[in-house]
């Protein structure tokens, strides 16, 4: 099936151009991601183990994967990947994130290949991974079908999945947006767009209809008094997350 090319959303692209230099500040625009990310790792590496049977007690565990990280951003996830001993592409549609991502790698003495890119041009090519990242990205493109169809594209028979975004509802307004913008000023007015949440319900019809099983979902959740994060199997109330596959042929 040939994908489109028209998934990405300049506008969104922009907001996030606009913040790239602050992507490794932990107290910056992007701090509820440098607080989120142990959470989203956990969930991540598990799933990425049992699915590939990878001990991560054991020296780079990722051994031998190739790793897509899409919506990459300065490359917070790349680079526990790439310690892992995966294979990493880094892949984003906002330019100025590259050479960010691009010098923090090298400060850390990591070769990650990153790219100005978006999934439907890599899938164009012909790139295949066994893992693919889709992060807290399918709520901002223009056509989540299509996106997610070439996102099942750049995947090898078998590969895995991993996407995580914001349920859509009264709570998800109050803590993602009203909360997390207006509140606590973590992130810059019109960051999101609460029309464009996706309720878990919805993604995975989405996955469905882009070829790919879903097999699992999480929530990510945030306590206030603890200003932690954990997973929790039933609440995907706000953040939440899903692990999918593509069918072996």
């Amino acid at each position: 099936m040939q994908v489109s090319q028209s998934t990405i959303d300049p506008n969104e692209v922009a907001k996030f151009e606009a913040m790239a230099a602050e992507w490794w500040d932990p107290n910056g625009k992007f701090k509820p991601l440098h607080v989120m990310n142990p959470c989203r790792l956990d969930y991540i590496t598990t799933q990425i183990a049992g699915e590939f049977e990878r001990d991560v007690k054991t020296p780079n565990p990722f051994k031998g994967l190739r790793i897509l990280d899409i919506g990459c951003g300065g490359g917070l996830l790349s680079e526990p990947m790439a310690r892992l001993g995966a294979e990493v592409v880094g892949a984003d549609a906002a330019e100025r994130n590259i050479p960010v991502a691009q010098v923090h790698a090298e400060q850390s003495g990591l070769d990650i290949d990153y790219r100005n890119t978006t999934a439907e041009a890599l899938a164009a090519s012909g790139e295949q991974f066994d893992v693919v990242l889709n992060m807290e990205v399918v709520e901002h493109v223009a056509d989540p079908l299509a996106y997610l169809t070439a996102c099942r594209e750049l995947l090898k028979p078998g590969g895995l999945h991993i996407c995580s975004t914001i349920n859509r509802n009264p709570k998800s307004y109050a803590m993602a947006i009203f909360g997390a913008e207006v509140v606590m000023r973590w992130l810059p007015r019109g960051t999101h767009d609460w029309s464009k949440f996706i309720t878990p319900e919805e993604l995975f019809d989405l996955l469905t209809k882009a070829g790919l099983e879903p097999v699992d979902r999480k929530g990510f959740v945030f306590n206030p008094v603890l200003w932690s994060w954990s997973i929790s199997p039933r609440d995907l109330s706000v953040n939440y997350v899903t692990a999918s596959l593509k069918q072996e042929t």
